[in-house]
């Protein structure tokens, strides 16, 4: 039996519910399939503590257990996604650190991004207003990003002296927006407007922003009731083939789709196109 912050699930092995889980530093509910993570500090605009990244992680992993999750929405609450590491929380106690503690530091956050690119569940990022730093991260460590036109996204690491290489964003960036435009944000820190977010191919779609969460919810629903056994299996391929030739890239994908053909959801579908049904998929 496997235990998120202390407390048992009642399933066996390595399946579990996360359906009652109650976060402490954001908001967290199930529906249906999806699960909404909120990140809830809107009078600042929804900062990161070192107690909520190391939740945003565990969460994360736990994921990987959770059958009753077949997709996630991470969003902001209020009219901004994430304005990254609290200044007072986070970056004023990490000038008082030594080198291990910000070693300690730096490596719990990039396995923020570790776990939710591990998480067989596609992430779909709703992100309105502000998106900062770590926030930025977090929107880029998802799978879809949905924003709005005044989505504001701003990898800033060099405004505070820092490297723009943060929690992954030199490999990540350039494979979603291209290598000069990345090296041009990430120079920079700049921010990057819903529009021009867009354009570059960071963001899947803008919305209005009366209606970014509910489109997100939307699409995320239409992935849950999906074969989400493939999904995960893509969401997987997705990242494991960056680090592969060609001719390796083929074959793994021959041996992923030949486990997809053995799953239910594959035969369930071929009996529905048969009776000219629309298949009903249950994720095994």
């Amino acid at each position: 039996m496997r235990y998120l912050h202390g407390e048992p699930h009642q399933l066996p092995g390595n399946r579990t519910s996360l359906a009652g889980y109650s976060a402490r530093h954001f908001v967290f509910g199930v529906a249906d399939g999806v699960a909404t993570l909120t990140l809830n500090r809107p009078e600042r605009k929804n900062p990161l503590t070192f107690d909520s990244y190391a939740e945003l992680r565990d969460l994360f992993r736990e994921l990987a257990f959770a059958d009753d999750v077949k997709a996630v929405v991470l969003t902001g609450a209020g009219e901004n996604f994430c304005s990254g590491g609290d200044v007072h929380d986070i970056i004023g106690p990490l000038t008082r650190l030594d080198m291990p503690g910000l070693l300690a530091f730096t490596r719990m956050t990039g396995d923020v991004v570790k776990a939710m690119r591990a998480c067989p569940q596609p992430v779909v990022a709703a992100i309105d207003g502000v998106c900062a730093g770590a926030g930025s991260m977090l929107a880029l460590g998802s799978d879809i990003r949905f924003g709005t036109a005044r989505s504001k996204t701003a990898f800033l690491f060099t405004r505070v002296g820092l490297a723009g290489c943060d929690m992954g964003a030199c490999a990540l960036l350039p494979r979603v927006i291209g290598q000069g435009r990345a090296a041009e944000l990430l120079y920079t820190g700049r921010s990057m407007a819903g529009e021009e977010g867009e354009r570059w191919g960071f963001f899947n779609r803008l919305c209005a922003p009366e209606e970014l969460l509910a489109e997100a919810q939307s699409f995320a629903a239409a992935l849950a009731s999906g074969p989400t056994f493939a999904h995960g299996m893509t969401k997987k391929m997705l990242q494991q083939e960056w680090n592969m030739g060609v001719d390796e890239a083929i074959e793994a994908e021959a041996q992923a789709q030949a486990i997809c053909m053995a799953t239910n959801d594959f035969h369930r579908a071929y009996h529905a196109f048969v009776a000219k049904e629309k298949p009903h998929f249950e994720g095994d």
